[in-house]
């Protein structure tokens, strides 16, 4: 049947008739009908479904009910306003449940006997992301779309009770490699084995460690934290170990950190930073499960759990000297891999809101948009500090926007915008030919891995790490765009990304959809 409303916009149409509506209910794209007053007077399951409500909420309210924009101006009231379509309509706005939504809108006059009736709109939505930007820029989309909702409860840090903060429901993101390394903690938590962490500086290993610690049953028991890398030698095994008074001139009866951590967890961070001949005093207390304070000669027996982390795969870390083999089949029983950011960039918006809300309230600021620029030079940057990193440069850019809403590139470090201009000048650049490995294509194309030809390998020894994963990069995505005839889905899909990922490499590389359409 025609809805009531609908009938009043439509009155030639017969009440029982339903080919309209189905064929619009077929749509993959939401529709939404309306007056020109505004009033919504029909949507299809699409529709309704993007804006996570049902469609008789929707039906009989007046779009600036549904979204608050700037100067009420909605693609659907401005083509009421104009009597023209509107094309290409670019929005992001946040629905009821938390949901971002990126769509196009393209809305179009209803006419009948020359006179405008109501409009049509469809929308395409783009949306990957669930997070709660209240606002964010794009740059062929100036206006802004919100909803009535505000943003989710800052986020507080809290101190437990056993020298921890962090659990599982801190860990922010959900990119095929960190959901791997999270399930592979949480079994880890149930074992009394030893874990080691292997990721890169400012990955997060001690916030998974923290986890691991308090879904264990030793979470009532206390947590100790120390980094090898940071303690001088000659001050680590005391502290390790603790002291005997008269050991040495000055020394006191001091427990070390292994009896502060009796009962509980031990985490030993950088632990390929340790000196060789330390190293081998801790494989002792590993396998006697006992300690020795320097100076005395009372052992203590210990029950303890021991969590280390690498900056780096262990195994490279052994082959190089750094890390004895005997102790990384100790310490190393379960080896978790934690994912460097630019491995993870489709988790990027969601560390970036949680940023935001974190400075906000300790900087007493109400920052809750990026400009787009900004935004395509995060997706851009290979963020070698990771997590860590870019923690410090929203920190950074909160304090400087000052009374700003908007976090602006002029408000970032240099060496953000500056290592994107390296990237868009390394991609101008001709390349030398390419030669393959990996599978090929039906008609024996290569695809896979792409390396510089060994008559190349003169310049690659004299180019930077960026610049030569950047050709590969643009060599590999033009070879799938090519393969697939400028299909950029079925593209990402051979590529293992997301398509909105490679959207974003395709932008930052100055690549074409069009080029690869026959």
């Amino acid at each position: 049947m025609i809805p009531p409303l609908l009938q009043d916009l439509f009155p030639d149409i017969d009440p029982a008739s339903t080919p309209f509506l189905s064929f619009l209910e077929q749509f993959h794209e939401g529709v939404v009908i309306a007056d020109c007053q505004g009033k919504i007077l029909y949507v299809n399951d699409a529709q309704s479904h993007i804006d996570d409500l049902p469609a008789d909420k929707l039906i009989g309210r007046f779009v600036t009910d549904i979204y608050r924009v700037d100067n009420d101006d909605t693609p659907v009231i401005k083509c009421v306003q104009t009597d023209r379509a509107v094309l290409n309509f670019t929005c992001y706005y946040r629905t009821r449940l938390g949901k971002i939504v990126n769509s196009i809108h393209n809305v179009y006059p209803l006419r009948s006997k020359d006179k405008m009736i109501g409009v049509i709109c469809f929308v395409r939505d783009y949306s990957t992301a669930r997070n709660s930007f209240e606002e964010i820029y794009q740059p062929d989309a100036p206006k802004k779309i919100r909803t009535f909702d505000t943003p989710a409860p800052l986020h507080r840090d809290k101190n437990l009770d056993n020298g921890t903060r962090f659990t599982f429901k801190d860990l922010i993101g959900n990119s095929a490699e960190l959901v791997k390394a999270v399930s592979a903690a949480r079994i880890a938590s149930d074992s009394p084995s030893s874990v080691m962490l292997n990721g890169e500086t400012g990955t997060g290993k001690e916030l998974l460690a923290q986890s691991i610690h308090n879904n264990s049953p030793r979470k009532s028991r206390q947590f100790v934290a120390i980094n090898c890398a940071a303690i001088p030698e000659h001050l680590l095994e005391g502290i390790l170990f603790g002291t005997s008074k008269g050991a040495f001139t000055g020394a006191l009866d001091k427990p070390g950190i292994f009896e502060q951590a009796d009962g509980g967890t031990l985490f030993l961070d950088e632990i390929n930073s340790m000196p060789l001949g330390l190293q081998a005093k801790l494989l002792r207390v590993i396998q006697e499960r006992k300690i020795r304070r320097i100076g005395s000669l009372r052992e203590i027996d210990m029950n303890i759990r021991i969590i280390s982390s690498v900056n780096e795969d262990p195994h490279l870390a052994v082959s190089r000297g750094a890390l004895r083999k005997d102790l990384l089949y100790r310490i190393g029983v379960l080896i978790i891999r934690i994912p460097p950011l630019r491995e993870r960039m489709e988790d990027l918006e969601k560390l970036i809101r949680h940023f935001l809300y974190k400075y906000n309230l300790v900087l007493n600021k109400n920052i809750n948009a990026i400009s787009a620029d900004v935004m395509d030079l995060f997706h851009n940057y290979q963020w070698p500090g990771n997590v860590r990193e870019l923690e410090h440069v929203i920190e950074g850019a909160v304090n400087l926007a000052r009374d700003k809403t908007v976090i602006e590139i002029r408000h970032l470090p240099t060496i953000i915008w500056q290592a994107d201009d390296d990237l868009k000048r390394s991609s101008k650049t001709s390349f030398p030919p390419a030669k393959t490995v990996g599978n090929t294509t039906a008609s024996g194309e290569p695809l896979n891995v792409i390396f510089p030809s060994d008559s190349a390998q003169e310049d690659v020894q004299v180019s930077s790490l960026v610049k030569i994963q950047a050709q590969n990069e643009i060599r590999t995505i033009k070879k799938a765009l090519t393969l697939f005839q400028g299909n950029v889905s079925r593209a990402a899909k051979k590529l293992d990304l997301s398509p909105q990922l490679l959207h974003y490499k395709m932008k930052k590389y100055n690549i074409a959809r069009k080029d690869f359409i026959p």
